[in-house]
């Protein structure tokens, strides 16, 4: 049995978390990641994409509607979930550095239950992968995190060359294109990681587990069977609205894509909205058949389920399209925690969180020992218990174009970002009276003193997370 403790989160309190009750049974953890997945589900109130599946999620626990990545691409966003650590720290703002080039003793959250007696094993895409291009291998995996990795490449891969493809000029990784593919679900990438992780609950019943569910949609291509194309009907897509003139609302260093929309047609971006809500309609279901078999196996009151998505993406806000930028769309990002040890259910929590304190929560959630002090974020325990408690820790992305950093803070209420420290400009947005983020009010004398605030708090995370 594991014993009552304490633990330390160097987020902004810096302080001791209260005491908590170590479950009397380990609790298994099913953590379920998806790629490039916004907020394009009925769980958020989507009106067109309907996702039973994920639903079933949030009603068993509580849905973050304010939950930020620390960095709008795989690599840095995934490393800091998965270490507890701020980008400025790791190191990794790209995607060819591995974190233990920078880190090599760093203890990640799946080794730190391995440390408590867990089995701990990937399917998929966990750490970061090139999607598609380096689907069937490792990627850039973290063998020490893993007892058992597993790596499934579906008929997907095959399908490539049939791609109706709006950006040619873009690598497929990163382009607007889609298949609508005649081959049954359990064929595809997707759906092997979905019988991979039953097959792995089923064998590892008998001990704690944490299993991390790795799937690649709706990450372009926009590949899925064709029946989840014929469940998104063409006239229920709606345009992003977007004028050229938006292009102007920030400094440039704030746009990922030059020009607006990439210079498509309304019908390939309807086609391409259409094709990514597929996918995502095909996620679902591989989610529904892993719930189902937790069902089956009767450990859904012993597991507590983390699901989330690496980073938000774009479908035509400002003209952007995917992620790279710190625009509400990119930063702002799925979560759901629900199941064992979570007592709110079907609640959303209005509250600023960020993808650094996961490590927190999940570790002090299972009562594990040894939680390292030198974790950058705080844990959501409170929230879990009660999503609308008090609670004042703003979320901190950032997003590097050439050698221009960009650091934006979020707090319920405004966003403040600053470009090379402010040399490159700086962006305000008021959520309250602009969720289109249409205005910026970062040169507006009236709302300096607010600005100033922002920008103190925002240097004094920065300060504390960056190593000394």
């Amino acid at each position: 049995m594991l014993n009552r403790r304490s633990f330390l989160t160097s987020g902004l309190a810096s302080a001791a978390a209260p005491l908590f009750s170590a479950p009397r049974k380990p609790r298994n953890v099913l953590f379920i990641g998806t790629d490039d997945l916004n907020h394009c589900l009925s769980a958020y109130g989507h009106p067109v994409v309907r996702t039973p599946n994920i639903d079933r999620i949030a009603a068993a626990g509580v849905r973050f509607d304010r939950a930020y990545c620390q960095f709008p691409l795989c690599s840095p966003s995934r490393t800091s979930l998965f270490t507890g650590l701020a980008p400025d720290t790791t190191k990794v703002y790209d995607l060819k550095t591995h974190f233990r080039e920078n880190l090599p003793n760093v203890v990640t959250l799946p080794q730190l239950f391995q440390k408590n007696g867990y089995f701990a094993a990937r399917v998929g895409k966990m750490y970061h992968y090139g999607n598609p291009g380096q689907i069937g291998t490792d990627g850039l995996d973290d063998p020490p995190s893993w007892n058992q990795r597993f790596n499934p490449r579906g008929i997907d891969k095959d399908e490539e060359p049939k791609l109706t493809n709006h950006t040619p000029k873009r690598g497929v990784g990163s382009s607007l294109s889609f298949y609508s593919s005649p081959a049954r679900d359990e064929e595809h990438t997707d759906g092997k990681v979905a019988a991979e992780i039953i097959r792995l609950m089923e064998e590892n019943k008998g001990r704690p587990w944490f299993l991390g569910a790795g799937f690649y949609k709706p990450h372009c291509p926009y590949i899925a069977p064709s029946k989840y194309f014929d469940m998104v009907p063409m006239d229920r897509v709606k345009l992003i609205p977007f004028e050229e003139w938006e292009m102007k609302i920030a400094p440039k260093w704030a746009y990922f894509t030059v020009p607006g929309n990439w210079g498509l047609t309304e019908k390939q971006r309807l086609e391409a909205m259409r094709a990514y809500y597929a996918t995502i309609l095909f996620l679902d279901a591989n989610v529904g058949r892993v719930l189902d078999a937790l069902k089956r196996l009767k450990q859904e009151q012993d597991t507590t389920i983390y699901f989330w998505s690496d980073h938000g993406y774009q479908l035509g806000e400002h003209g952007q399209w995917m992620k790279q930028t710190v625009f509400e769309p990119a930063a702002r990002t799925p979560l759901l925690i629900a199941g064992a040890g979570v007592k709110a259910h079907g609640q959303g929590c209005p509250r600023t969180v960020e993808f650094l304190d996961l490590y927190p929560t999940a570790a002090a959630l299972a009562g594990l020992k040894d939680i390292p002090g030198n974790l950058h974020g705080a844990s959501l325990l409170p929230l879990l218990d009660k999503p609308t408690a008090a609670w004042d820790h703003p979320a901190v992305t950032q997003v590097q174009r050439q050698k221009v950093m960009g650091y934006s803070l979020r707090t319920e209420r405004y966003r403040y970002s600053m470009w090379d420290n402010g040399s490159e400009g700086e962006e305000l947005y008021d959520y309250s009276a602009d969720p289109r983020e249409m205005k910026n009010l970062a040169t507006d004398p009236a709302s300096a003193p607010i600005k100033a605030q922002l920008r103190a708090r925002l240097d004094s995370i920065l300060a504390r997370r960056r190593p000394n």
